[in-house]
């Protein structure tokens, strides 16, 4: 989705630079600035925003962590009790997920709260408001959604926005996999490029400050601004009765 993201926003005329451990091997357009960041590191972080031209407009915090060792021991340990959760689960969600969301959105405040303009966009889900089936994930999304709001709270003086941003079923190349075993039926899906589409166009919109503060449902924003996928089409939005 990251990769998606940063095309997207390319395309709207935004000068992009995208951060992420291989992000070398990255399939990007030329135009778009590659910069090797793990972002559990802040040596990297601090080294990433360096060469970042400040101030920005827009830092989309989507780095996350715990996909990786779904399977531990042989066994699959993702919707296994909290009591019996790998303990690489937390650190990589807390860390890699809602850590680097912070830390990034520090580096970017200053410039932001100098021009008294910008947007942050936390990347979140659902799993923040009912349970998916794993506590690690559902703490992880809260928290984010819950650092959206205090920071929105402390940079709303200096005409800063801050969201919460649910995507909905996204077509990575995982979800794709998915999709050919039957998991996933895409019929209501997004492409990547998709919730780029909607930043890009939440942050020109007139209304970016009402909105601070607050979650917002990619889909939906879509639909309130008239934003279209890749392919025309507007997906429905997700609501709590379709999350399980």
């Amino acid at each position: 989705m990251g990769r998606g993201l940063a095309i997207a926003l390319a395309d709207a005329g935004f000068s992009v630079y995208a951060t992420g451990r291989g992000i070398d091997g990255a399939d990007l357009p030329a135009a778009i600035g590659r910069l090797r960041c793990d972002h559990t590191i802040d040596a990297d972080v601090h080294a990433a925003f360096a060469q970042i031209p400040h101030p920005l407009d827009i830092l989309i915090n989507n780095a996350w962590g715990g996909y990786e060792r779904m399977v531990d021991g042989g066994a699959f340990t993702w919707g296994v009790p909290f009591w019996q959760q790998p303990v690489h689960r937390w650190t990589s969600m807390m860390d890699a997920g809602l850590r680097a969301a912070f830390f990034a959105s520090a580096k970017a405040a200053p410039g932001m709260v100098a021009q008294k303009s910008g947007l942050i966009v936390n990347i979140s889900f659902w799993a923040a408001q009912r349970y998916t089936g794993n506590a690690i994930y559902g703490i992880s999304k809260a928290a984010t959604d819950k650092l959206t709001a205090d920071l929105a709270h402390e940079l709303r003086p200096h005409s800063v926005a801050v969201v919460s941003l649910y995507p909905g079923l996204v077509r990575t190349e995982s979800v794709l996999e998915a999709a050919k075993q039957g998991w996933f039926n895409l019929d209501n899906s997004e492409s990547p490029e998709f919730i780029g589409r909607v930043v890009a166009a939440l942050y020109r919109a007139p209304d970016l400050m009402q909105r601070s503060g607050s979650v917002q449902v990619a889909a939906q924003v879509a639909i309130e601004l008239g934003v279209t996928d890749i392919d025309g089409k507007q997906p429905r939005p997700l609501t709590l009765a379709d999350i399980s």
